[in-house]
């Protein structure tokens, strides 16, 4: 039974299109989540190898980098949902190589950054210029990659009067993790209910991270150090990701498994963001301010 949300009035505009959900392409059943995961970490890697590339590195080292990071992607974001599976279901060691399971963004980012930094200290790379034009790739990917949650209407939240809330019609086929938010007959308004919006939430959050990253990396008023970029990455993200998926816990409509009051993601991100906190302190007592100079004594060529 789809929760009570009172009355539409008052309520400045609702979010509404059909899902796509799957579609296919010849014999392939493929869903714009995946292609949209893929041309996020694709479009994510060549903005980051552009930053690489003009202050001087090795852009075909780094290409080699971002390799290792998606094949680390892929691992990280299934396995980091198998902790809560375990927990639930009891301990099975075939869950790692099953690709039918959950998957995590916050997996896919961890397991990434440290398949890449292994990669990077093997090539004989400096691991800190590296992770600061990673942290705009992280953003612009996480925009890109949004995109095909909003397609297919997946990562609601609890019932909501907010303007950005998305509404189910009668007969919307949204994502099967919201199946039983489906009808067939309007029980509000117009609509079988009317939720929050989390992936577009997230969205809006990385684009507006993505400018403030863009924003310091330019500033001219003081400089940052090496890592803190990626630091603020860690920080911003990660507080975001705790912040919305609080959202997600409402009346645990897509059944999120949860630790205690928490979502594993929300725990997730705030470590995520406690981390980043202290890394922002600790590299600026640690590291030297990046200048073009200290990119040479970095391994970068003038520029």
């Amino acid at each position: 039974m789809v929760p009570e949300q009172g009355k539409l009035a008052g309520m400045l505009a609702v979010i509404s299109y059909p899902p796509i959900p799957i579609f296919e392409v010849g014999p392939l059943r493929l869903s714009l989540h995946g292609v949209f995961a893929a041309v996020g970490f694709l479009v994510g890697a060549y903005y980051g190898t552009r930053k690489y590339d003009a202050r001087g590195f090795d852009a075909a080292k780094f290409q080699s980098v971002l390799t290792w990071a998606l094949v680390g992607a892929l691992l990280g974001a299934r396995w980091l949902t198998l902790p809560a599976y375990w927990i639930e279901n009891g301990f099975d060691i075939r869950e790692m190589i099953n690709v039918g399971g959950n998957y995590s963004i916050l997996g896919g980012f961890a397991g990434g950054i440290g398949a890449g930094v292994w990669r990077a200290y093997r090539l004989g790379l400096r691991i800190w210029p590296i992770l600061d034009v990673t942290a705009f790739g992280l953003a612009l990917g996480t925009v890109v990659g949004r995109i095909g949650d909003l397609a297919i209407v997946e990562h609601l939240g609890g019932p909501t009067s907010f303007f950005l809330g998305y509404g189910i019609r009668p007969g919307y086929d949204v994502a099967p993790q919201h199946n039983r938010l489906e009808c067939a007959v309007a029980q509000v308004g117009e609509y079988c209910g009317i939720y929050h919006h989390a992936a577009l939430y997230d969205m809006l959050g990385a684009m507006l991270l993505l400018g403030f990253l863009y924003w310091l990396y330019h500033r001219s008023r003081f400089s940052l150090r090496y890592g803190q970029l990626f630091a603020v990455w860690m920080a911003w993200y990660g507080f975001q990701r705790f912040s919305i998926d609080f959202t997600r816990l409402a009346l645990n409509v897509n059944g999120d498994s949860t630790l205690g009051p928490l979502t594993w993601s929300q725990w997730s991100g705030l470590a995520t963001g406690l981390a980043g906190l202290a890394a922002l302190v600790w590299l600026g007592k640690r590291n030297p301010v990046v200048t073009a100079e200290s990119d040479h004594l970095h391994g970068a060529a003038p520029v």
